[in-house]
């Protein structure tokens, strides 16, 4: 695929709601879309990192940076490329960056499904024809307010309620939905809040038959996990901790975690996703796809690599209303009875609504091989 033109567009979508977790509060959402043109498409990739190195060391700036003068020039002066896999390799030498690399690789994927006329989720190898996705809910003012949430999303149908919880609103509120609604799929998600002094406070948790405890401990760790989980009998599921193959390996080997989220941003694209699925497949240990308030075109390719075998449980990939007034994709995703669809259009299957996504652009560079070798 020979690729003419690339753009980079920034853009800003407000939050239906704030959503909070133990680390910060959004009302908004600063992003970067990726865009490869050929002669005949246009391959999307989104950016997934923040505005600001609260979840990762990564911005929206950082990853703008590191487009612009490290990869994109590595891509385009790589003329043999038969395959998105080759994008993993030839972006290994440079340390991390896992968003950045995710949202130009992803882009990539995208073109190259277009330019072969298969669906994204086929060109990865997927398996569905749907997916099962769950609701991941941010911390509320009071259970009473979290009560009447949950209570919305178990009505339209999700799989499973993920709840953010943080020292001080943590136990009380798991109980308390526990008891309003002792039958559904219900995990906790601590965002790296507590240290091994908390494990009393797991131990309680483990009278409320959680699905699993979502990275109790610290962003870059395995070792203090690994004392945790034979102390619990709550599966442990690793996030943050996790950022390539090697990381889920050690995890794995041990003892760390149960249960692995993988994040197509923060392990460095769809075919890191794909080895650590693989990976974990071969070891019983299941995967699901977690969210970062992504628009529509992170959101597809979300659905996309949860159509892989070992996705086994429900991920946060939620239609599209439930954070957008409107979301930059047609048609939008949308939930029936806690199940998507997989779109059988080649690509990630959505357009991007190119009126929408003008109205919420803030900045544009275009990017071309002429300007890059100049």
């Amino acid at each position: 695929m020979e690729i003419n033109k690339i753009v980079l567009r920034k853009m800003n979508l407000e939050l239906k709601s704030p959503f909070q977790t133990s680390f910060s509060i959004q009302t908004d959402r600063d992003f970067l879309i990726v865009e490869l043109h050929s002669d005949n498409h246009i391959g999307y990739g989104e950016c997934v990192a923040s505005a600001k190195p609260l979840y990762s060391e990564e911005t929206v700036g950082t990853v703008e940076l590191m487009l612009e003068e490290i990869l994109i020039p590595a891509l385009l002066n790589k003329k043999d490329i038969k395959h998105p896999d080759e994008l993993n390799d030839l972006f290994k030498p440079f340390r991390r960056n896992n968003m950045a690399k995710a949202a130009i690789e992803g882009a990539y994927w995208d073109l190259y499904a277009k330019e072969n006329n298969i669906p994204l989720h086929q060109a990865l190898g997927g398996t569905k024809s749907q997916i099962e996705v769950g609701i991941s809910i941010g911390i509320q003012e009071s259970l009473e307010d979290l009560i009447k949430v949950v209570e919305g999303y178990v009505n339209e149908g999700y799989k499973r309620i993920k709840l953010k919880i943080k020292p001080g609103n943590d136990l009380t509120i798991l109980e308390g939905i526990r008891k309003r609604f002792p039958t559904i799929e219900m995990m906790a998600d601590a965002n790296s809040a507590y240290t091994l002094e908390d494990i009393g406070l797991f131990k309680e948790m483990d009278n409320l038959n959680l699905m699993m405890i979502e990275q109790p401990l610290a962003h870059d760790d395995i070792i203090d996990h690994a004392k945790l989980q034979p102390k619990i009998k709550s599966p442990i599921c690793l996030d943050e901790s996790i950022h390539s193959l090697e990381d889920a390996k050690k995890a794995i080997e041990l003892g760390s975690c149960k249960i692995i989220n993988i994040k197509i941003g923060r392990v460095g694209g769809l075919t890191e996703a794909k080895k650590i699925h693989d990976y974990c497949a071969s070891k019983g240990i299941p995967v699901w796809c977690g969210g970062m308030l992504e628009s529509g075109i992170g959101r597809a390719h979300n659905i996309a690599i949860s159509s892989l075998p070992n996705f086994s449980l429900p991920g946060d990939t939620a239609a599209s209303s439930r954070y957008w007034h409107e979301d930059i994709i047609t048609p939008e995703v949308t939930v029936q009875n806690g199940t998507i669809p997989l779109p059988s259009s080649p690509g990630i299957g959505y357009e991007p609504n190119k009126d929408l996504m003008e109205k919420y652009t803030t900045s544009i560079k275009e990017i071309t091989p002429q300007k890059v070798f100049s």
